[in-house]
């Protein structure tokens, strides 16, 4: 394969795209959720992720999942969720089975942020998507995510 292969050329075309719509939608949401709930894309994906838990079996993430599930380091995971929790919308505590084990809940107060942003976010998606849709190079891209059907948690 050569640099100027057509397979090699449209793959990079194609990620290209994806990623000029990735960011295209992270950026309408992140201004949408700054100006009406004072939240980053990363916050709103966090208090969601961790608003899932539950107290069954393997329902508490630990760190490495919950990094894993908002797609950063665990590092930068770890400084996000102190952030919030400096904020009060969320608070760690220990494993009670473990006690080398930190487990972070949403606060009530981070619980109703987070209600009160979801309609934002979802309005925020439909409209970044529909902007993308008027582009012929990322209308395709913009059909295939419509069409996936709900992402279930557990694939993360």
């Amino acid at each position: 394969m050569t640099a100027t292969d057509p397979a090699l050329t449209s793959l990079a075309q194609g990620w290209c795209a994806l990623s000029l719509l990735h960011g295209r939608i992270e950026a309408h949401i992140e201004r949408a959720l700054e100006a009406g709930h004072g939240l980053s894309v990363r916050e709103y994906s966090l208090l969601d992720v961790l608003s899932r838990q539950h107290d069954g079996e393997g329902g508490h993430l630990q760190m490495k999942q919950v990094a894993d599930a908002v797609v950063l380091s665990q590092s930068a995971t770890t400084r996000l969720v102190t952030r919030l929790e400096n904020r009060g919308l969320l608070a760690r505590y220990l494993c009670p089975t473990d006690r080398r084990g930190i487990y972070t809940n949403v606060t009530s107060e981070g619980r109703a942020l987070l209600e009160a942003a979801r309609p934002t976010n979802e309005r925020a998606l439909r409209e970044a998507l529909a902007e993308a849709a008027e582009y012929p190079e990322l209308a395709p891209l913009v059909e295939a995510v419509s069409a996936v059907p709900a992402a279930r948690r557990d694939l993360v």
